[in-house]
């Protein structure tokens, strides 16, 4: 059973749909004995770093995101999970969670893209992802495959983290990590087959991990 973090922080639902989709068995929720006995978790969120983790800190729940990511147990962060997986959030000048080497930074405002057009902040919309490296969350997803992208900030993790890039107005990372602590800026459960495919990944690697 996968864990959906609730902390208040938005599309806990729509990741739980996707997941019913594919007959993924889940669950929404904030206690912390079920959380560390799931075969992994997802961290998703949509909003602002500083509200978030005030909510994480006053809940007590970056203590359990740490443990998470401390003993192991797979976690996939989405969009805001993604952020503030790292140290520092340059929206609110947030201090995050800390448990990926980085920072989030914002978009240009004034960014164009290729062909000189404007290419406004929010980011919205649809875009490919450019693989850097391979990783099982991308198992059989078509090179060709474009995500479901919504935010105004973007990860800087560790640059041998970096598992895949994305271009709107600039090149940024749109997927970092390692085998079982991964983060995407895009939304997977709004992403038609291909988000579908990833989050099936996720969870044939949890149950791998969970039968060592």
């Amino acid at each position: 059973m996968l864990a959906i973090l609730e902390y208040g922080a938005g599309n806990q639902t729509s990741v739980r749909r996707a997941l019913d989709h594919e007959h993924i068995p889940c669950v929404v929720t904030a206690d912390p004995t079920i959380l560390q006995r799931a075969q992994g978790v997802i961290f998703p969120g949509v909003g602002a770093a500083g509200q978030a983790m005030r909510v994480l800190r006053s809940t007590g729940l970056d203590k359990i995101l740490r443990s998470v990511v401390e003993r192991r147990q797979p976690l996939l962060g989405i969009c805001l999970g993604c952020q503030i997986l790292l140290e520092h959030s340059d929206e609110n000048d947030t201090t995050t969670l800390g448990v990926v080497p980085g920072r989030c930074r914002r978009f240009d405002d004034n960014m164009r893209e290729d062909d000189g057009s404007p290419a406004p902040v929010p980011h919205m919309g649809w875009n490919r992802l450019n693989v850097m490296k391979p990783s099982p969350l991308l198992q059989g997803i078509e090179t060709a495959a474009e995500f479901y992208f919504v935010h105004s900030y973007f990860a800087e993790p560790a640059s041998d983290l970096v598992i895949a890039t994305t271009v709107y107005g600039r090149e940024f990372c749109s997927a970092y990590g390692r085998d079982g602590l991964w983060a995407v800026q895009f939304h997977p459960e709004k992403s038609g087959r291909p988000g579908l495919k990833m989050l099936r990944n996720f969870y044939s690697y949890c149950e791998a991990h969970h039968a060592q």
